[in-house]
């Protein structure tokens, strides 16, 4: 655990290029071979292929939304962070997150996905600690999500808890 407590800790472990405003990390955690094959790399550029946010999203089940209301959903939101298994010069597509906010005080965590052949490594975990990270950098301090009840645990075990104050959350939807 002191792997994952250093990484979230050390403010210097992302490197960013002014230039292209892309940021990316990479996570000293290895899948498969050597290390020198294989990398996990989270990333907040916005450049994400749809379709293979769509393979992302079909692996796991999710049904399919238009993908020019994904791309917009997208470039509106406060932080897209999506991750990456690099292998040599190949990258494949493993998780996503992002966040919508205010600016000021609140941002909701939508979309949090990892391929079901990367769950169970801790790389779900790593992704929503980063994307947590960003929202507390950003001065951000009420994160909210919305869980479906077989992943409650889960974000129960990254210290989200159902609202103390009895708050519940209302939705309306068209007819």
């Amino acid at each position: 655990m002191g792997f994952w407590k250093s990484l979230f800790s050390n403010p210097d472990t992302v490197s960013s290029s002014e230039k292209t405003k892309k940021e990316e990390e990479t996570l000293d955690r290895r899948i498969g071979a050597r290390a020198d094959e294989n990398r996990i790399v989270l990333s907040t550029d916005r450049e994400i292929d749809l379709y293979d946010l769509e393979q992302l999203c079909d692996a796991v089940g999710w049904s399919r939304r238009p993908l020019h209301k994904v791309n917009k959903a997208i470039q509106h939101s406060f932080i897209v962070v999506s991750m990456w298994e690099v292998r040599g010069a190949s990258k494949r597509l493993i998780g996503f997150a992002r966040a919508t906010s205010d600016c000021a005080f609140n941002a909701t965590i939508w979309d949090v996905v990892i391929h079901p052949d990367s769950q169970s490594k801790g790389l779900g975990k790593a992704l929503m600690k980063y994307l947590i990270k960003k929202l507390r950098r950003e001065d951000i301090s009420n994160i909210t999500l919305f869980a479906d009840a077989q992943v409650v645990e889960f974000y129960q075990r990254l210290g989200f808890i159902e609202d103390p104050e009895g708050i519940k959350g209302m939705f309306w939807y068209p007819d």
